[in-house]
């Protein structure tokens, strides 16, 4: 991994905010991916050109604004949710990060964050799963400790419930079950107006039940690997419905997946249960009734070795969604061999505008 290059982002990265373009409140604004992507080109072995990347990233974010009031043992439950505390929380976290190992914070803060899984559309999740991948990588300097606690703030700040989450308690693989999430009615508005309408959508309780509950801890991360799978062979034929937003039914899992060995075994089904509910109501709010025509969709690269051309074209892209749904389809070829994981890569690459 390019750890210089990555710290030097994330020290550009953390002086801005963790979303941009909401209303006058700073709600419902657009998520800074910078710090994500920046991780995703370190690690598949584009570190020179993180630089230039964040270069053209950075002019649409806006400053990180000032702290208010400190976030303490005794209040951080009445801040949980305010997205107006996330300087607050970042200050929090680096207070914890300043006397504890990182790992230990993991440990104590997931469980408290996990039930607010929705954070900034998943992001607040997906974020921390990519600073833990850093870390674990070797990037454990100040910058990258500094991103983890930025990760986790973000969650903390714009935490949200999926609303009537149910764990997992049928018989259903992953591939199945998401076939079987019912799609709103009225998918319209953004993603907090239609998460809003799931309490009385018929069949939503039943459909996030209907998922096999894992026979123990050892069967969790296989569960999560088949859910990461199927969404991201599911994008291939219906991601056009939101090209941006279903992405995290596979982002999110796979962040889960790559942390579960950093936490106790006690932990690991109920991080199934909420990003496997989290990702099923990302299903059914933005994933179109039909899938595309077989005809209608793009193949996966040909070759010996397809992977270096699909990443190769996602980061001469440039997109950060598409670098990060890239990233995951790729493990999900090299897990499966289904050449219909890189088919959806270069499906998000067609569907999205530079």
């Amino acid at each position: 991994m390019s750890g210089g290059e990555l710290d030097d982002a994330y020290e550009r990265l953390h002086r801005m905010g963790p979303e941009y373009e909401g209303d006058a409140r700073g709600n419902n604004g657009l998520t800074n991916h910078g710090p994500m992507a920046a991780e995703v080109l370190a690690r598949r072995g584009y570190g020179d050109r993180i630089g230039r990347w964040v270069d053209g990233y950075l002019p649409r974010l806006v400053e990180l604004p000032a702290a208010r009031r400190p976030i303490s043992a005794a209040n951080w439950t009445a801040a949980l949710g305010d997205g107006s505390r996330v300087a607050d929380w970042v200050d929090h976290f680096r207070r914890e990060l300043a006397h504890r190992p990182w790992q230990q914070v993991l440990v104590e803060w997931w469980p408290r964050l996990l039930p607010g899984v929705v954070a900034g559309s998943t992001h607040g999740l997906i974020r921390v799963g990519h600073a833990v991948r850093a870390l674990q990588g070797g990037v454990a300097g100040p910058a990258g400790l500094d991103e983890f606690g930025h990760g986790l703030a973000f969650w903390a700040a714009r935490s949200r419930p999926v609303p009537g989450a149910r764990r997992p308690a049928g018989r259903l693989e992953p591939d199945r079950a998401l076939a079987g999430v019912p799609h709103l009615a009225d998918q319209s508005g953004l993603i907090v107006q239609r998460l809003g309408r799931l309490a009385e959508l018929p069949g939503w309780p039943a459909a996030q039940a209907a998922l096999r509950a894992p026979a123990g801890p050892a069967d969790v991360p296989g569960l999560l690997e088949r859910l990461v799978d199927a969404a991201t062979l599911r994008y291939l034929s219906r991601g056009h419905g939101s090209p941006v937003l279903l992405v995290h039914t596979a982002t999110a899992p796979n962040a889960v997946l790559h942390t579960l060995p950093l936490l106790p075994a006690e932990l690991w089904a109920p991080s199934l249960a909420a990003v496997w509910s989290a990702s099923a109501a990302i299903v059914s709010a933005y994933e179109p009734a039909r899938p595309l025509p077989r005809a209608d969709l793009p193949a996966a690269p040909r070759g010996d070795d397809p992977v270096p051309t699909i990443v190769e074209r996602a980061t001469d892209h440039g997109d950060e969604h598409v670098m990060k749904f890239t990233d995951t389809a790729v493990e999900v070829y090299e897990r499966t061999g289904d050449p219909d994981a890189l088919a959806a890569a270069r499906h998000i690459i067609d569907l999205t505008r530079r």
